[in-house]
C-alpha cells in the first residue's frame, strides 16, 4: 500500500507502535475514550508494513512535531522563515498549512468542550466584543445558553456584533487570549478564520428560549431593523411549519414524540394545527386531536419547550437532507 493511501488512524497506530509501550501509555492519557478505542483496535489489528512506509510515516510525524514546536516557540513569521530554509518553500508551506489547521481545530475543540456555566463565568464581565468573539468559537447550544443569562443590554450588543463578525485578526485574538489565560489555557490562532455571521447567530437564536428571542428581536429591530430581518430570515420557528411542503410535514410528524406534538398543537395557531392535521392519517389525526382535547392547564413554558423540540427535529431532518425548509410560502422548490 502506498503511503498516500494510509488512513490517519493507521498513521497514528503506526507511530504508537513505534515509540514503545511506556511512551504510548503516556500519549494515551491525552485521548478521549472513543479515540482510545479506535486506536487500540487499529494497533491490535496491525500486521506488517514495509520498512520504507513506516520510515515515511515516522519522518512525516517528526516534521510535523518540529513544525509545531517552531511555531509555538518562535511565532508565525519566524516559523515560516525557518521551515522554508529547512524544507524548501513547497514542503514548508504544506507543513505550515497542516499545523495551522490543527491549531485552529484545537482552539475550537477547547472552547466547545467547556461547560457553558464555566464559560459564562469567564465572559460575563467582558466587553461585548470579547464575548462575541468567544461565543463565535462555542457550539451554538453553549452560545444560546450563555446569551440567555447575560444582562439584557449586553445580549443585544453581543448578538449584533456576532452577526456582523466575519473574521478576527491573529493580533486581536491573541490579545483576548492573553487577558483570559489565567482562566483558560488559550490556544494560539495562526490566521484569520470565518467566525460568527448571520447563519451562526440564527442557529443560536433558534436555540434560545422564546422570551429571550422576543426581547432580542424587539430591541434589535429598533436598533438595526435590517439586521434583525436578515437574522429572522435564516431562522426557523414553529409557526413556519405552514410553509413546509406536505412530505416534509409528514416526515417530521413521524419523528417527533406524540406528547410533544399534542402540547405544541395545544398552544399553536389554528392555521398551524390544521396544516399538521391535514398531513396525518385519519387514525393518527383522531388520536392526536383526542390528546389535545384532554390537555388542560398547560403552561406556556411547556408549550414553547415542546415546540422547540419539534423545531430541533425539523432542523435535524433538514441537515440530513431529508426535508427542505422554506421560510417563504412563495419560495419555489424544484424537485
Amino acid at each position: 500500500m502506498a503511503e498516500a493511501e494510509i488512513t490517519s488512524i493507521q498513521r497514528a497506530a503506526m507511530v504508537l507502535s513505534s515509540i514503545g509501550a511506556e511512551n504510548a501509555s503516556e500519549v494515551y492519557k491525552h485521548f478521549n475514550d472513543d479515540e482510545i478505542e479506535k486506536l487500540t483496535i487499529e494497533v491490535a489489528k496491525m500486521d506488517y508494513w514495509p520498512s520504507e512506509v513506516v520510515s515515511g510515516v515516522l519522518n512525516d510525524f517528526y516534521e510535523l512535531c518540529l513544525t509545531q514546536k517552531v511555531i509555538s516557540e518562535g511565532g508565525v513569521e519566524y516559523a515560516r522563515e525557518i521551515l522554508q530554509k529547512a524544507f524548501g518553500e513547497e514542503r514548508a508551506n504544506n507543513l505550515f498549512e497542516r499545523i495551522t489547521k490543527q491549531l485552529k481545530s484545537k482552539a475550537f475543540a477547547f472552547i466547545r468542550k467547556a461547560d457553558y456555566k464555566n464559560l459564562l463565568a469567564v465572559v460575563q464581565n467582558e466587553h461585548p466584543q470579547t464575548i462575541a468573539l468567544i461565543l463565535s468559537y462555542c457550539r451554538s447550544d453553549q452560545a444560546s445558553a450563555i446569551l440567555s443569562e447575560l444582562p439584557k443590554d449586553t445580549r443585544i450588543d453581543v448578538v449584533e456584533r456576532i452577526a456582523k463578525m466575519e473574521s478576527a485578526s491573529p493580533e486581536f485574538t491573541k490579545s483576548i487570549e492573553e487577558t483570559l489565560e489565567r482562566k483558560f489555557a488559550m490556544l494560539v490562532t495562526t490566521g484569520d478564520m470565518e467566525i460568527g455571521g448571520i447563519n451562526y447567530i440564527a442557529d443560536v437564536m433558534n436555540k434560545v428560549d422564546r422570551s429571550t428571542e422576543k426581547f432580542i428581536f424587539d430591541e434589535l429591530s429598533m436598533r438595526d431593523p435590517k439586521l434583525a430581518e436578515e437574522i429572522r430570515q435564516k431562522m426557523f420557528v414553529f409557526d413556519d411549519i405552514i410553509n413546509l411542503d406536505a412530505m416534509s410535514i409528514q416526515a417530521f410528524i413521524n419523528e417527533v414524540d406524540a406528547k410533544d406534538l399534542a402540547v405544541a398543537i395545544k398552544g399553536s395557531t389554528a392555521e398551524v394545527a390544521e396544516v399538521i392535521y391535514a398531513n396525518m392519517s385519519t387514525r393518527k389525526r383522531e388520536a392526536t386531536q383526542t390528546d389535545v382535547e384532554y390537555l388542560h392547564n398547560v403552561r406556556m413554558r411547556d408549550v414553547e419547550e415542546a415546540q422547540q423540540r419539534i423545531v430541533a427535529v425539523i432542523r435535524r431532518l433538514e441537515a440530513d437532507g431529508v426535508i427542505t425548509i422554506s421560510k417563504d410560502s412563495n419560495d419555489e422548490i424544484i424537485a
